[in-house]
């Protein structure tokens, strides 16, 4: 059962219901959730996909800003939502290296909390919720009804793409140079033998250069290598994501774990992460998001999300699969076994944490939340302590948040 939101009112009468009834309510955008959460049984479920705001997927938005000559800083599949989950939990973005995470680009939310109160939250009005709709997890502290961002003009990319066989020196590279490729600014996906790295800061000379040991050895291998100019990120998106894509969904178990650059700085640490990469073979083939804000301009403190964004180079995942016809105890198998990877993972990232939307099932929450002195948890709550919505996990209050003088003025769009 569910109710198609298409306004403010549709949330307050559904948070009613739920408190006269004692149903729970799961909240469901785009349902690009991994772990099931928006799809909560036994409840009534508030699907905002139908918002051309918050509901608006980023096909769409790319397709808006490509003929508005501006660049929106987004996820990496068209079917997913702007205003859900992906940006409430951090929101990754190959182009994240240069521009920062999605919370980074918000600049305000549209919210009805579970008092049902139709709020604003940004850095002028109600910044402890601002605060915390920024990295604190989807459909936690209300249902988020709209977003503005901030956006770029027009990015010109390099784009490169190499397919190659052979996976162990092929990882042995990308580990050697991950930190270089870091600072000059590339963000991306790397697997077990392929790579596609985008780079808005580089000429084309300059990337053919920085790239080159990747290249030769892709020549060596036989593989494919490409090296272009695209001029914009919706034609880029259009080629090589959509283009990609299968129709056809699977089944898979995903752990991921955020890699701290210090790991990259010595050789020892450089074996570790080699190693580490190299024992996922062959029960599991490593997935690297270059994705971290590298070298965004970070204010400390401004996010809810955990720092560990900030301090690390990727975003290191892996998925295990099963068939149709699999029985109960090898998916319990299954599950065991990517939560052993994902153990190694911790063991060389003590003080790393994790990505809300793609950790690990058991993964505890420590990882995924910025909890400095100055915030609290309540468990089972909600922003004004009335949660009718059951997948509330958490809320954290933060003391003390600065109050600018007016809120930033800049190029800023809402997702309408």
């Amino acid at each position: 059962m569910y109710i198609d939101v298409r306004q403010a009112s549709d949330v307050q009468i559904a948070y009613a219901f739920s408190l006269a009834t004692g149903v729970p309510l799961s909240i469901k955008n785009s349902g690009h959730d991994y772990k099931g959460r928006s799809s909560g049984a036994n409840t009534l479920s508030l699907w905002t996909h139908n918002l051309q705001s918050s509901g608006a997927y980023w096909q769409q938005v790319y397709e808006f800003a490509e003929l508005n000559n501006i660049t929106v800083i987004g996820g990496y599949h068209q079917t997913i939502a702007s205003g859900g989950g992906w940006v409430q939990a951090g929101g990754h973005s190959i182009l994240s290296p240069n521009y920062g995470l999605g919370i980074d680009r918000v600049v305000e939310f549209k919210v009805v909390t579970p008092d049902g109160v139709y709020r604003t939250a940004n850095e002028c009005q109600n910044e402890d919720l601002f605060w915390a709709l920024r990295g604190g997890g989807g459909s936690t502290y209300g249902v988020v009804l709209e977003t503005s961002q901030k956006v770029e003009s027009q990015l010109t990319l390099q784009v490169f793409t190499q397919n190659a066989t052979n996976a162990a020196p092929f990882l042995k590279i990308v580990t050697n140079n991950a930190l270089k490729w870091g600072k000059e600014g590339w963000g991306g996906h790397i697997g077990a033998n392929n790579l596609i790295k985008v780079n808005p800061k580089l000429t084309l000379a300059e990337a053919k250069a920085s790239m080159q040991p990747i290249a030769d050895y892709a020549a060596l291998m036989n593989g494919t290598v490409v090296i272009e100019t695209i001029p914009s990120w919706n034609q880029f998106f259009t080629k090589y994501v959509i283009g990609a894509q299968s129709a056809v969904g699977g089944i898979s178990v995903l752990g991921t774990r955020l890699i701290p650059t210090v790991n990259f700085e010595t050789e020892a640490g450089l074996e570790g992460v080699y190693e580490l990469l190299t024992g996922f073979l062959p029960k599991a083939n490593p997935y690297i998001v270059v994705g971290t804000p590298f070298l965004y301009d970070y204010q400390e403190g401004s996010t809810s999300a955990t720092p560990a964004w900030r301090n690390s180079l990727w975003h290191l995942g892996l998925h295990e699969t099963w068939t149709f016809n699999t029985t109960t105890s090898a998916k319990k198998a299954v599950f065991e076994s990517v939560s052993e990877i994902v153990q190694s993972m911790r063991n060389i990232s003590q003080d790393s944490g994790a990505y809300f939307n793609e950790g690990d099932v058991p993964e505890v929450l420590m990882p995924f939340t910025n909890m400095i002195p100055s915030a609290f948890l309540i468990v089972g709550n909600a922003w004004d302590g009335k949660a009718p919505v059951r997948h509330v996990i958490h809320v954290i209050f933060k003391n003390n948040v600065g109050t600018s003088a007016q809120c930033p003025a800049s190029r800023i769009y809402h997702l309408i």
